[in-house]
């Protein structure tokens, strides 16, 4: 960020904004570097430490790429940062415990078919069909765990003051991260999968992932388009070919299409991402499409307004909520990572517990238990 913003930042609330004399100093007043701190959430020591922070392309996706999606605010670069840190640590203990981490799937282009890198992916992977789309997400984060893929899931609160735009990304050489998404699970699920496009490609780019820019002839990378593709394919898999074969008044029943209901259910592709692959296939026209997407969005929007009026209500009332704290879905093989460094004495039970973001009581059942 520029100095301006910075000092704008850390001045929030003050009579009198500090200065950049205050800060670019000798000495700096304690309770300017708390400020800092908010902001920046590294802990006091890490602004203690003589060594000049690195910038080389290995330390950060920021100096390896000029580009990264649209473009990322400061709380998108927050995300990015605390995971690439994570994964540092990571790799790091795993190198000193002999963890074996290479690569297993091949690297693909984007000249190669998404389709058929859809369905061959899926085949390997071969991940079991859950009903519920919770447990298939935790299907495909188990069996990309099989490959050596790490997938982490960040969590954004919605209290939370500055929100994150990025819906995942890919960070080389093989972790993913995506965020959660508790009421609109196959979002993530596709988001998921489009990440696991940009793994295959060794690309790496940070963004909102939008399936639906295809079919409203908004400009998109190829890199985006071909992840979408192999999201689509990889998820839809034989269902794509009753979507293919479907008759054209079928699908303009539009919401009503009892056909993209059954595969909405029995593949976690939300009826949006169906319907958007249809009009680009031109199954549907232009106007049922938007006509759809509007009915859609509407629907969502109107029960997002009903939740937040109830909770007004409630508060209103004075009425107490209780709203658990969601915790993120743990990889088989970041735990494996873990438990293998911690039985070769790379890191303590502290540790452990700490990375794994778990209660002491809970160590014995994630250091001593199979992850897969």
């Amino acid at each position: 960020m520029s100095e301006e913003e910075f000092l704008t930042r850390i001045s929030e609330g003050l009579k009198n904004p500090i200065t950049k004399k205050d800060i670019w100093n000798d000495e700096i007043k304690i309770s300017h570097l708390k400020r800092i701190d908010k902001l920046f959430e590294k802990g006091i020591g890490y602004y203690l430490d003589p060594s000049k922070p690195s910038k080389s392309k290995e330390t950060s996706i920021f100096f390896r790429k000029t580009e990264l999606g649209e473009e990322l605010d400061f709380a998108d670069k927050k995300i990015v940062n605390q995971f690439e840190e994570d994964k540092f640590y990571l790799f790091a203990t795993a190198k000193l415990s002999d963890f074996n981490f290479d690569r297993k799937l091949k690297v693909f282009t984007v000249n190669q078919d998404p389709k058929e890198v859809g369905f061959l992916i899926r085949e390997q992977l071969n991940p079991k069909f859950k009903s519920k789309s919770r447990d298939y997400l935790e299907e495909l984060i188990r069996v990309m765990a099989e490959q050596n893929i790490f997938v982490f899931e960040f969590i954004e609160h919605w209290n939370k003051k500055e929100k994150s735009n990025i819906d995942g990304f890919f960070l080389q050489p093989n972790v993913i991260v995506v965020k959660r998404q508790q009421k609109y699970l196959k979002r993530e699920i596709f988001t998921l999968v489009h990440e696991l496009g940009h793994y295959l490609l060794n690309k790496e780019i940070a963004e909102k992932v939008d399936f639906y820019a295809s079919a409203d002839n908004a400009e998109i990378s190829k890199i985006e388009r071909w992840c979408n593709d192999f999201a689509y394919y990889f998820l839809s898999g034989d269902f794509d070919k009753e979507l293919q074969n479907a008759v054209y008044e079928e699908l303009e029943k539009g919401i009503n299409s009892e056909l993209v209901a059954k595969v909405s259910t029995k593949t976690h592709l939300s009826k949006t991402a169906i319907y958007t692959k249809l009009r680009m296939m031109n199954k549907i026209s232009s106007k049922a499409y938007f006509e759809i997407k509007r009915h859609i969005e509407n629907a969502l929007k109107q029960k997002e307004e009903k939740e937040k009026a109830e909770r007004e209500r409630l508060k209103e009332l004075g009425v107490k909520q209780i709203f658990g704290k969601a915790k993120p879905i743990k990889s088989p093989l970041v735990i494996s990572a873990y438990q293998k460094a911690y039985f070769e004495g790379v890191i303590s039970e502290y540790e452990f517990c700490q990375r794994l973001n778990i209660k002491a009581d809970k160590f014995e059942k994630y250091a001593y238990e199979s992850s897969y």
